[in-house]
């Protein structure tokens, strides 16, 4: 048997086996720009700094646009290629070719054919073309001095990428032997089966795929004359699929033997988790080491794990790159499962489920028993109205509101068939794709169906449609009449005891095409639904926050800083009467980045705050907000301007911050000491009399005291202030720093991402402590991501972008009134269509946006399930319908500079 040594020296080959074809076209990879440019980049204190190399290549007489990072030095190291995804350019990836870099590797990325600056046609990731091009990238990689050579002209090189980019790299593992490791994330296995699943057209991604690359007229001839005779028909022949399949990756699949981590998207209606498990079990089948790691976002949206993400694909790298065997490369399995936000960072908060290995989509499987009544409906007259699922555009936002439960599919009566289960009696968590055998019938034709499995409540009124998915199948009459096996999509859900599996087999959907002609489908279960449970799959515990385990150098810290700042004199500035009873005033506020000169984190911000206020403070990352509460609370001096708290200037241990309570960047506790007992030590640190904390006021209006809610609650198991905090659940934690934050009823309260990490019962708990608190005449300023929060708990705001003040002033000033929403189209949207929406009963409004393809409807009565219906009647070509929130849009206008 091959030992894994032995495996890596295979893998590691020594020649292409096309090298003389690739050595005869390097003369074409000829440089137009000279030696090329050379730029610095940053990479920060933690690494050496990054040089970047931007040069236009020609190969095989298209120019490709092209930058190499390194480090400097001839020292030989690993080179990494990274593709970028559909319609972007080498920009997207620039970050991550950074970061490798800075750890040790030589990069490349490049602007694919027919994006950003290169030449050429978009040919779908072509053997002849895209993945030429890779491998002629590699033969310039081979001539580089620093580049780590496993054999003349064949460096150590990864190729890695998202989306068209990922394929890309599977598809130069298949076609150039010199590849050595790959990390695909997000991408196809079989673009024929991502756009013609079971042979029914996906119309509305294929749509905004052609649209995203530039029109018809951006790709190759072949290509565009067999999307718009696809598009036509409406259903997919032999020819396109041919088309497709022969430019994908399991073209290859015999072919592809290196180490692959593979990372795919759960919301992700384009390539769903079925195209990674093919390429999974196609490659391990090869005998390369495999890993899959299924992240919460997708095209549809999400959270992609960007760092998370990253981090693992460089261990991945060090290992089966610079054949580090200490590297962790992580499971073999991998899928997250919960979210939230880190307030320290802003980065999302995930816990994983893991296993050793990858358990497929059918690991475990249960049956679920669905009954077998005969149930017939009709697919209508030109297939409209159709029922909704996915949307591209809105999807990923669908999704995630799925995952709170909230459910937003739309099946219309008299199209679809419906069996329910029984109540579960315990939860039970899918993961994989679920299975069911039905025979169809149909009058006339083909008949196309649309499979899903709902999450209905105990009492039926709310059903969810995990991630948004469904499942088509085409049924020829050959078929007919005869059970057939119907494979729903890929998921990770946990339904809960009590609730009941619904399976909707549908005639329509928005995103697919259907048959144009109108018919009666008849369908009978003809067994129970398999459901996949994957049970050697373990979920991580929820970690204690970091800040947790370093308290006690942290308290050692604030209690030097306390015993210095009481005997600091400084030079303060006399106080202003007039400004006395003026909770904050900043004035002409303004602080440099450390070691710059003129670049700035805050620059000549002025606004004002007034008593009984909650003020919310506003701004994309990098915005400022964090290094103005800082400067606020006395943690940092600024460069210019000034800070007054009630008429006194901030400085630290400035005696006026006894009227300032804050909760910034997560509190500290001890987690083997209760809570209560956390807040007295904390406040014996601060050397003031103990009747001066009230504390049993901040419990209270934290949602903490004995009779609050979460108290009476929690009554059977005792007072849940006097537990250790180690078992407090992250809401209970939360509330708790939220009451540290508010010992001694200080007058002005501050509150930095308040919100993070809580679920959404939990966030309107806190929603109505900040509310509270300010009730008595006291001040709250809170910073936060959640703007629907942010606009239902703040009566004032103040908007920051690039450390300026962008507007300040009332809610409704700010972001007007109405409830609106965004509806896009794949076209201009005419004068007399607009006309027609705006006078739909229960439509107060409809507005074209400036770009003409795209509408602000203002609902007046009518739903937006009903709109959508409206608009699809209409022949609206949707590409997105989704909620224009005031807040989120004044947000977006203002810190956009109005172009939003």
């Amino acid at each position: 048997m091959e030992t894994p040594d032995a495996r890596t020296s295979r893998w590691r080959r020594l020649l292409p086996r096309n090298r003389g074809r690739w050595a005869a076209g390097l003369a074409a990879l000829a440089v137009l720009a000279g030696a090329g440019t050379w730029t610095a980049a940053a990479a920060g204190d933690r690494g050496p700094a990054v040089h970047r190399q931007d040069r236009m290549m020609r190969v095989d007489g298209v120019s490709l646009d092209t930058s190499y990072f390194t480090t400097g030095g001839t020292e030989r190291r690993p080179a990494v290629l990274i593709g970028h995804g559909f319609g972007g350019s080498k920009d997207d990836v620039r970050a991550q070719a950074e970061q490798l870099a800075a750890t040790g590797y030589a990069v490349l990325t490049w602007s694919a054919r027919g994006f950003g600056k290169s030449g050429g046609e978009i040919s779908l990731n072509a053997p002849d073309r895209e993945v030429e091009d890779v491998s002629r990238l590699i033969d310039w990689l081979a001539d580089r001095p620093e580049v780590e050579l496993d054999a003349g002209g064949d460096p150590r090189v990864g190729v890695t990428g998202a989306s068209y980019g990922g394929a890309v790299s599977l598809l130069a593992a298949g076609y150039d032997r010199r590849v050595d490791a790959i990390a695909p994330q997000i991408t196809y296995w079989n673009l024929a089966d991502a756009l013609f699943p079971d042979g029914v057209f996906k119309k509305l991604w294929a749509g905004i795929f052609v649209t995203t690359g530039g029109g018809c007229q951006k790709f190759e001839k072949r290509l565009c004359a067999m999307y718009e005779r696809v598009a036509v028909s409406g259903k997919p022949d032999a020819a396109a699929r041919a088309l497709l399949t022969e430019r994908s990756p399991s073209a290859v699949a015999d072919r592809i033997k290196v180490p692959a981590l593979i990372v795919q998207g759960q919301s992700d209606s384009l390539f769903p988790l079925g195209q990674a498990d093919a390429m999974a079990r196609a490659i391990s089948g090869n005998g390369a080491p495999v890993a899959v790691d299924w992240i919460a976002g997708g095209h549809d949206g999400g959270d992609l794990e960007t760092d998370r993400v990253r981090q693992r694909i460089g261990r991945w790298f060090d290992r089966y790159l610079k054949d580090d065997k200490g590297a962790d490369t992580g499971p073999g399995f991998r899928v997250t499962r919960t979210g939230g936000i880190d307030s320290t960072d802003g980065a999302a908060l995930t816990r994983g489920a893991s296993s050793d290995t990858y358990p497929g989509l059918s690991s475990g499987e249960e049956t679920i028993g669905l009954g077998r009544r005969t149930q017939t409906f009709r697919n209508p007259a030109g297939a409209g109205p159709p029922a909704v699922s996915a949307v591209p555009g809105i999807g990923g936002g669908l999704s995630r509101l799925s995952s709170l439960g909230v459910g937003l599919s739309l099946d219309f009566p008299g199209q679809y068939a419906r069996y329910d289960s029984a109540p579960l009696d315990t939860s039970l968590r899918v993961t994989g794709s679920p299975a069911v055998r039905v025979s169809v019938d149909a009058e006339r034709g083909d008949a196309v169906l649309f499979g899903k499995v709902y999450d209905v409540s105990p009492d039926g009124k709310q059903q969810v449609l995990p991630s948004q998915l469904v499942a088509p199948i085409r049924i020829p009459p050959s078929r007919q009449g005869r059970a057939v096996r119907l494979t729903l999509p890929a998921i990770d859900h946990r339904f809960d005891a009590g609730h009941r599996l619904r399976l909707v087999l549908s005639a329509t959907d928005l995103g697919y095409a259907s048959p144009a002609e109108p018919t009666k489908y008849t369908v009978t279960p003809a067994g129970p639904l398999t459901v996949p449970t994957a049970p050697a799959l373990k979920t991580a515990a929820a970690p204690l926050p970091r800040w947790t385990w370093g308290l006690p150098a942290a308290a050692a810290v604030i209690a030097a800083a306390l015993l210095l700042t009481a005997r600091r004199r400084t030079a303060t500035p006399a106080p202003d009467p007039a400004l006395a009873d003026v909770p904050l005033q900043i004035t002409g506020l303004s602080k440099k980045y450390a070691k710059s000169a003129d670049r700035y984190a805050v620059k000549e911000l002025s606004f004002r705050v007034e008593k009984g206020q909650v003020l919310g403070l506003l701004g994309p990352n990098g915005a400022g907000k964090t290094t103005t509460l800082r400067m606020l609370m006395g943690l940092l001096t600024p460069d210019g301007g000034e800070i007054r708290v009630f008429g006194q200037a901030i400085r630290p241990g400035a005696p006026v911050l006894s009227r300032v309570g804050s909760f910034v960047e997560g509190a500290g506790f001890l987690p083997h000491l209760s809570g209560r007992a956390n807040l007295e030590l904390y406040w014996q640190a601060t050397g003031r009399p103990a009747e001066d904390a009230y504390i049993e006021e901040a419990l209270e209006i934290a949602g903490l005291g004995d009779a609050s809610p979460s108290s009476r609650l929690s009554s059977s198991r005792g007072d849940p202030i006097a537990r250790a905090v180690r078992t407090y659940s992250q809401g209970m934690r939360q509330r708790l720093a939220i009451a540290q934050a508010m010992l001694g009823m200080p007058d002005l309260l501050i509150l930095d991402e308040p919100t993070n990490g809580l679920d959404p019962p939990q966030i309107r708990q806190m929603r109505d402590v900040m509310i509270r608190y300010a009730a008595g005449g006291r001040t709250v300023i809170v910073s936060s991501h959640l703007l629907s929060e942010v606009e239902q708990s703040c009566t004032h705001l103040v908007v920051m972008d690039r450390g300026r003040l962008v507007q300040a002033g009332p809610v409704a000033e700010i972001t007007g009134s109405g409830d609106m929403l965004l509806v896009t189209s794949a076209r201009d949207v005419a004068d007399p269509l607009v006309e027609k929406i705006a006078a739909l009963p229960g439509i107060g409004s409809a507005v074209r946006t400036d770009d003409g393809r795209g509408l602000l409807v203002r609902l007046d009565g009518a739903t937006s399930p009903e709109l959508i219906a409206e608009l699809v009647r209409l022949d609206v070509p949707l590409t997105g319908v989704g909620p224009h929130r005031r807040l989120e849009d004044a947000f977006l206008t203002l810190i956009s500079g109005g172009s939003a």
